[in-house]
């Protein structure tokens, strides 16, 4: 049996501080989501002036940066690129920029998703958070 990583309290506090903090810093209205690795919420903090879909959104991105162990740019620029196909995957609904696994030793802990902004910038805002853990 393998032994593995698991998020703890103190650690979703420590990302969605730092994530926060980043989009405080540049004047942005997201909402922060924060997943285990089989990509059940663990934080949502919509702030101050997020548009309400953010929410939902947010939270699609960090569910598909879990489950599928890759940002969620990856997916973005796939059918970007015409494999159209891949829309119709089952459980991956969050097919924006805006999504980062957090790995660790090479196993997914979970991930942050992020919306609100311009996907480049809810990527800025997850990575801000993922990075918060030093993994």
């Amino acid at each position: 049996m393998k032994t593995k990583p698991t998020l703890e309290a103190a650690d979703v506090k420590a990302i969605a501080a730092a994530a926060e903090a980043e989009a405080l810093k540049n004047g942005w209205a997201v909402t922060i989501a924060i997943v285990d690795d089989g990509g059940h919420l663990l934080h949502l903090q919509r702030l101050d002036g997020a548009a309400p879909i953010s929410a939902h959104i947010g939270t699609a991105k960090a569910k598909s940066a879990a489950l599928g162990r890759r940002d969620t740019k990856g997916y973005e620029d796939m059918i970007n690129q015409g494999r159209y196909a891949f829309l119709s995957v089952p459980e991956v609904d969050g097919l924006l920029e805006g999504g980062v696994p957090i790995m660790k030793d090479g196993q997914c802990l979970g991930a942050v998703g992020v919306s609100g902004v311009k996907s480049t910038e809810d990527a800025q805002v997850a990575r801000a958070g993922v990075n918060a853990l030093g993994a």
